[in-house]
């Protein structure tokens, strides 16, 4: 299958207490994108970047594999640009600056060998964008995988509510979960959120994993435990990369084959946070998803004689 992912393609600037960074590459749809190309998926990304972009960084894209023929050039323009800091839990953030840029007049432009991709993959954006998207597909897609945030909670939920009514999986952390539902138990929650339209849940919990949600069946994937995390910047985006290029790979869209691709999503993402940006999931191959996702199996594996 095809995966269209539509998001940010920026600058970030980073710092942790293990380091900092200057400008570096980041962007939701980078990060997807890269995941992506580790599972050799056919994927387009659409989004703009200014004249100050790098082609380098589009060329690196290119070379995996990755179709950027949707991202746009405005070369008067200047790139979306994040700088945040994370505090000693890595869990909490502050952000220092956000200079949307190019990414307020954003119109998506879907190039017509992206039409109709089986599967879409829409990036944080504003609701209003994401709906432009759907609106400009040659048919609906068989799978429309929304990410989205508090942020457009509190600023466009009347909208949000309509792009939600059309998304069959919803991810969001388990925070948002609770806001968009007004439900503590996250099992209350997914619930209320199905209710909206979507068939599939994921409520990611951070470093304690995610959760899987559809009719009354549920299921939970832990995170990695890692010796060194340096940056959880675009751990999310990685993961939604992993989860949707898995499914795109293997043509198969079911609950059984979305547990997989939950845990290939997790084993993505645990790569991330290994270096600052995108430099560790550049260096990563299907060898060592494939190692890291046996290091999951053994992590959730156990065989007893007791209460059989």
């Amino acid at each position: 299958m095809k995966l269209l992912v539509v998001g940010s393609v920026a600058f970030d600037a980073i710092e942790t207490p293990f380091g900092k960074t200057d400008k570096i590459l980041g962007g939701a749809a980078t990060y997807i994108g890269i995941a992506a190309s580790i599972l050799g998926t056919d994927t387009s990304i659409v989004s703009v970047v200014g004249g100050d972009f790098p082609q380098e960084d589009l060329d690196m894209l290119t070379n995996r594999g990755v179709n950027v023929d949707g991202v746009e050039i405005i070369k008067e323009g200047k790139t979306f640009f994040w700088s945040g800091k994370y505090h000693n839990d890595l869990n909490t953030r502050d952000t220092l600056a956000t200079e949307v840029n190019v990414l307020a007049e954003f119109n998506p432009k879907v190039p017509a060998h992206a039409e109709n991709a089986e599967i879409l993959l829409l990036g944080n954006l504003h609701p209003a964008v994401q709906l432009s998207v759907l609106e400009k597909m040659a048919k609906r897609p068989q799978l429309v995988i929304l990410d989205t945030m508090n942020f457009w909670m509190d600023t466009a939920m009347d909208i949000l509510g309509q792009m939600i009514s059309k998304t069959d999986v919803i991810t969001i952390n388990d925070e948002e979960a609770r806001q968009l539902s007004g439900e503590y138990s996250l099992i209350k929650a997914a619930e209320k959120i199905r209710n909206m339209g979507p068939r599939f849940v994921i409520i990611k919990k951070g470093e304690h994993g995610a959760l899987l949600f559809h009719d009354k069946k549920i299921f939970a994937v832990p995170a990695l435990p890692l010796e060194e995390v340096f940056d959880p910047t675009g751990a999310g985006d990685t993961f939604a990369g992993g989860f949707a290029a898995h499914l795109a790979t293997t043509g198969v869209i079911s609950f059984e084959n979305m547990k997989t691709a939950l845990i290939v999503g997790s084993a993505m993402a645990s790569f991330t946070v290994e270096k600052f940006g995108t430099e560790r999931l550049e260096e990563v191959s299907q060898d060592d998803l494939k190692k890291r996702i046996g290091e999951f199996r053994q992590l959730t594996a156990f065989e007893t004689e007791i209460y059989k």
